[in-house]
């Protein structure tokens, strides 16, 4: 037990006991959560299952390998969420009673230097979950048009000068590259007023790692997956912590798709595969916002099938 405590902590887990009570577990249960990270849901899941329970688990980046339980319930799945149907066909799971989806970042990335996701280091300005694929941030930097910057800036930073950034950075990669974190901040740090500098800064490195990772599309293909994966009355429990997020979920929830539009059949009745459970989000209270400042922002939404 004293080996265990010694441990650096990954991640806190935010909403733990409400956002796991919401999956509504019963021991022989089949269960997925999306978002394994520092493994804290994971094992509160585990610890409610017995004879005939499973939980599939998944996280596309390496370093969360550490945290796998040795549990006989359990498996881990090395991938990025969006590919979830593919998993449950590969497992034989046709359908199960609950998904959990924790959508915030771990603090390990946070505090990772070498990742490139924070700008309080410096360091390759890298942001990938994945590791062994994809772009870095660096690339969307010094490879993407002008307009496409300013577009991510302001759909995924909602920056109000993203125009102005985008510019900037266009002009400072044509005399040099950017690739590391020190150097992209001399480049933008005077376009931010002292007193909302770190707000600002936090959103330009939100918009940039949410484009490295393609979070948005992965996020829609894993809530329609999702839908068809559930058993009428299984449960889709998601934590968001942002706009961008929090409006897919809620859309889905209200309408079956992540744009919110509403489809009718014949009679004029709403054609939503799912129901909500919580009307009002549920958000953390303030001795747990007091534990952990991160979880400031996180919202839980809860649904049904119907």
């Amino acid at each position: 037990m004293k080996e265990e405590q010694e441990q650096p902590v990954y991640h806190v887990p935010v909403l733990l006991k409400e956002s796991v009570d919401a999956m509504d577990i019963v021991p022989d249960g089949t269960y997925v959560d999306v978002t394994f990270g520092g493994g804290g849901h994971t094992r509160e899941i585990l610890s409610r299952l017995g004879d005939g329970g499973r939980l599939l688990s998944f996280d596309q980046d390496e370093d969360a390998e550490r945290n796998i339980p040795q549990n006989p319930y359990f498996t881990f799945v090395r991938s990025n969420f969006r590919y979830l149907k593919n998993f449950l066909r590969y497992h034989d799971i046709e359908q199960v009673d609950a998904i959990l989806a924790d959508l915030g970042v771990s603090s390990h990335h946070f505090d990772d230097s070498e990742r490139g996701f924070s700008f309080r280091f410096d360091g390759d300005l890298d942001m990938r979950m994945n590791k062994r694929s994809g772009i870095t941030a660096a690339d969307v930097l010094n490879t993407y048009s002008e307009e496409r910057l300013a577009d991510l800036f302001y759909l995924y930073g909602e920056l109000k000068n993203s125009r102005k950034l985008a510019s900037v950075i266009v002009r400072s990669r044509a005399t040099e590259p950017i690739r590391t974190i020190n150097a992209f901040l001399e480049v933008i740090k005077p376009l931010f007023a002292r007193d909302r500098e770190k707000k600002e800064l936090a959103k330009v490195f939100q918009a940039l790692r949410i484009e490295v990772n393609q979070e948005m599309e992965a996020l829609k293909e894993m809530l329609e997956a999702a839908i068809e994966a559930l058993k009428p009355g299984g449960r889709l429990v998601v934590i968001t912590y942002h706009s961008l997020e929090d409006r897919m979920v809620k859309n889905i929830i209200k309408t079956g798709n992540v744009e919110g539009k509403m489809e009718q059949d014949f009679f004029g009745n709403v054609k939503a595969p799912l129901r909500a459970v919580n009307n009002k989000v549920i958000v953390p209270d303030e001795a747990e916002i007091e534990r952990n400042p991160r979880s400031r922002s996180a919202k839980l939404r809860i649904a049904e099938k119907r």
